[in-house]
């Protein structure tokens, strides 16, 4: 979702059209911004006083993992099972996917160890010879 427009933009394109006589379709040529736009901070203005933007309410998610200490001390009792054996462990209604973010969260992986290459290649004994 776009940014809204500043508090002082909204201020400029008004006082442009009040105190200047600037025309709505005008000012929208003026400043970039759509008729519709302006249209909207004076429709808001006439019911709340103000051409301020509108709060927006944080969307995400509700967090069902709390308790980070408590998440740490489960992985390391069953940290082997699955994800999805995990969210039917945990306190409450979980899906695999919020255990998935926890782990991540905490940093817990399940990658494996690097194995050792000392004998991984071999030479095949032969020599190159330009002639």
């Amino acid at each position: 979702m776009a940014n809204a427009y500043s508090y002082d933009l909204r201020r400029k394109v008004i006082e442009a059209i009040e105190l200047n006589g600037m025309k709505r379709c005008e000012a929208s040529e003026f400043f970039n911004i759509s008729r519709n736009t302006i249209n909207t901070w004076f429709q808001r203005r006439r019911e709340t006083g103000d051409f301020n933007a509108k709060v927006r309410k944080h969307q995400g998610n509700g967090h069902k993992i709390t308790d980070w200490e408590k998440f740490r001390a489960f992985v390391e009792t069953y940290g082997d099972k699955t994800q999805v054996e995990m969210a039917q462990l945990w306190d409450g209604d979980t899906s695999d996917r919020t255990i998935s973010r926890g782990l991540k969260k905490i940093g817990f992986t399940r990658k494996k160890r690097p194995m050792g290459t000392a004998n991984g290649m071999r030479t095949n004994g032969g020599s190159f010879s330009n002639s």
